[in-house]
């Protein structure tokens, strides 16, 4: 488990991306099409056509960073293709989504209807 900061910007980049790619070529994705700048200190999800692997890119001030997961069972979740390219996500929905778990619409807890 990798901890997340609160206040952490996550941008998952839509569509299908060529997993080929290194830091690199990512964070000229990043810039090209996303118009963000990889070096700003958000982290930047890709997914590529086989849903069971995800890159993340991040600059942490010192260097560009990029860590790999693939899952052993199941599929990310990923939505298609945006007029941006891109939505934004909370550092919790990130967690849920390396955790290979429904990001979009987590479960809220219930609460009670009757005291007793």
């Amino acid at each position: 488990m990798i901890a997340l900061a609160s206040g952490l910007r996550v941008y998952l980049a839509c569509g299908v991306t060529d997993m080929c790619k290194g830091m690199t070529g990512l964070a000229m994705l990043v810039q090209q099409y996303l118009a963000e700048d990889p070096f700003g200190g958000a982290v930047f999800a890709f997914r590529g056509r086989r849903a069971g692997l995800i890159k993340l890119l991040w600059h942490d001030g010192v260097g560009l960073c990029m860590l790999i997961k693939r899952l052993e069972q199941g599929q990310f979740v990923w939505p298609s293709a945006t007029t941006t390219g891109r939505i934004a996500l909370t550092s919790v929905q990130l967690a849920a989504l390396l955790d290979g778990c429904e990001w979009r619409a987590p479960a809220r807890p219930r609460r009670p209807e009757l005291a007793g």
